[in-house]
């Protein structure tokens, strides 16, 4: 591994917000913000007007403060649109819908360069044209002058395409419990991060640019899935909720998980390796990837893309891996718990 370059000088502060100003922030971001497929209307009035072709809106919100989800020394502006936008379409996709806008909410310091802030806007709208979505609008306002911080709020809208949503609620007993995406990658790259290093580069930048599934998720719910969430905290974790809603025991299968997510050997086991890490772990409890986990009827044909990771089984509600608690095998491989505490 080796050690990432110093940080470079700051952007020249007469480029900053204080001094261009609320609309001339505004007006360079959304030169960088792409267009939504369903804008009516889009950026620059009081509101933006949306078409809702499926009758239904889905909704959600993720907050991501610096210092807690990302640094400015680890992620370029870039990387922070990208991460914020993922967090976001993930959970539409994690519904069975394809998302179609995004409003973001933003606080940041008034020295705060305006090519940053363009930076963070083009990072979005890369992570969004794939689907057709785009900024749709949104807010800017200083933060508070002791923090220093940058807060983003954003909230995407998607759209169901006439499919019913899949809840975390809808799991049964004889259920196969399957994943789609990469688990452990933003953990281990973290990791990395944290101990100074910046490669290897894969696993740096999954932790920098998350890649959800995004397609996975429309085609769980076309295939039959009876539940489903995104993977944001840690496998066992966000397995424990979907668990929990269900009223059901999700049993993981050890030796398939492996195979599934550490073979054949790559950047978690060599990473670990140096750190003296179980990489399972990180597969396990680490969050941030945003893979998709889901159950479907044992009669369904998995879509391309999902793998059998599970069964559903009756029984108190909770997470079990080959048998043994979650909570157990977290202790086992050296996590100390199931996946990201929020206000721990």
């Amino acid at each position: 591994m080796t050690r990432p370059r110093p940080l470079g000088p700051r952007d020249d502060l007469a480029d900053s917000v204080r001094v261009v100003g609320e609309f001339g922030v505004i007006a360079r971001v959304l030169a960088r913000s792409g267009a939504a497929r369903v804008a009516e209307v889009g950026p620059g009035d009081d509101a933006a007007v949306l078409r809702v072709p499926d009758g239904r809106v889905v909704a959600t919100t993720d907050v991501l403060v610096e210092g807690r989800h990302f640094r400015r020394d680890w992620s370029s502006a870039e990387d922070v649109g990208h991460k914020a936008a993922a967090a976001n379409l993930a959970d539409v996709a994690a519904m069975g819908g394809v998302a179609t806008a995004l409003l973001v909410g933003l606080a940041c310091p008034a020295d705060t360069p305006t090519s940053w802030l363009e930076g963070v806007a083009a990072g979005m709208a890369a992570e969004c044209a794939p689907l057709g979505a785009a900024v749709v609008g949104g807010d800017t306002v200083a933060s508070a002058p002791d923090s220093g911080s940058v807060v983003l709020s954003v909230t995407a809208l998607g759209d169901l395409g006439g499919r019913a949503p899949v809840l975390r609620s809808g799991a049964r007993p004889g259920d196969v419990v399957a994943v789609a995406g990469r688990l452990g990658w933003s953990a281990c790259g973290l990791a990395v991060l944290r101990r100074g290093f910046s490669s290897p580069l894969a696993a740096v930048a999954a932790h920098r640019r998350p890649t959800p599934p995004y397609a996975a998720g429309p085609a769980a719910a076309e295939a039959g899935a009876t539940a489903m969430c995104d993977v944001s905290d840690g496998l066992l974790a966000d397995a424990g909720h979907l668990a929990t809603d269900s009223g059901v025991v999700l049993d993981l299968d050890r030796a398939t998980l492996v195979r599934a997510t550490l073979e054949p050997p790559g950047p978690l086991q060599q990473v670990a390796a140096a750190l003296g890490a179980d990489p399972l772990a990180w597969v396990l409890t680490g969050g941030e990837d945003h893979a998709l986990l889901a159950t479907f009827p044992p009669s369904a044909t998995l879509p391309d893309g999902w793998v059998a990771i599970g069964r559903v089984e009756e029984g108190e509600p909770g997470v079990s891996v080959s048998g043994e608690p979650a909570a157990d095998v977290a202790v086992a491989v050296g996590a100390g718990r199931t996946g990201h505490v929020h206000f721990g």
